[in-house]
């Protein structure tokens, strides 16, 4: 569903409930553009999973790159210093 701002500032209540209690996905847009989303608690525990998951995928990337430091060799050197 998308909304504009002032009809969200006016009913904001019944927006956070559609969002918490239906499941709803708010797009607030100022200006005819969208610039926000309200979401769920769930949808958020969700995309920040999938972040964090994203994440270590592209760590363990970056540990098998040419030229990458093992952390025991940086800790060493830090240690040094």
């Amino acid at each position: 569903m998308e909304m504009n701002m002032v009809d969200v500032r006016d009913n904001f209540a019944e927006v956070v409930n559609r969002v918490a209690y239906a499941g709803e996905r708010v797009i607030l847009r100022r200006h005819s553009r969208n610039v926000v989303a309200i979401v769920s608690m769930e949808d958020l525990q969700l995309l920040e999973a999938l972040e964090d998951q994203a994440d270590v995928k592209a760590a363990l990337r970056a540990r098998k790159e040419k030229g990458a430091v093992p952390l025991k060799q940086i800790k060493a050197r830090l240690a040094m210093e």
